[in-house]
């Protein structure tokens, strides 16, 4: 197996919710295991350029999985899985379902291993404008001459 892919097994339920006089339907993620037997099957692939992500999501209280599963508001069909919190945050600007559920740690591990093999993500570090750089600079006008 890849070192950067793992498949998981996803099992949904679906839980009426009383709002006021409203009965709604809330999806959660039932169970969440290693391998690929189950009725949705989907492949984490951990990429160089979420490294910070991963490492900010491994060190907070509770590590996270975020799944996919079609637009708010339709049946939930998960298709794509992520431990990284910037691209959930991306799939809820576009109006995605984003379902999540507590990471294993045998996943905690491999993510772990993953960072330790290929290094955490350097530091962006702002380059500083040269002295005046981005700044108006006063032109004389007619009535005050220099």
């Amino acid at each position: 197996m890849s070192d950067n892919l793992r498949s998981l097994s996803i099992t949904l339920v679906a839980e009426p919710k009383q709002v006021k006089s409203f009965t709604l339907t809330q999806w959660r993620i039932a169970e969440l295991t290693l391998g690929d037997q189950g009725p949705n099957v989907l492949n984490l692939q951990l990429s160089m350029t979420e490294r910070a992500a991963y490492r900010f999501n491994l060190t907070s209280t509770t590590p996270r999985l975020f799944v996919r599963a079609g637009f708010t508001g339709q049946t939930p069909k998960p298709d794509a899985i992520t431990a990284s919190q910037d691209v959930a945050a991306g799939w809820l600007d576009g109006e995605q379902q984003v379902l999540e559920a507590p990471m294993p740690m045998a996943l905690q591990v491999w993510i772990e291993s993953y960072l330790a093999r290929h290094g955490e993500a350097p530091m962006e570090m702002r380059k500083k404008k040269r002295k005046g750089a981005g700044r108006a600079k006063e032109t004389p006008t007619k009535e005050q001459p220099q």
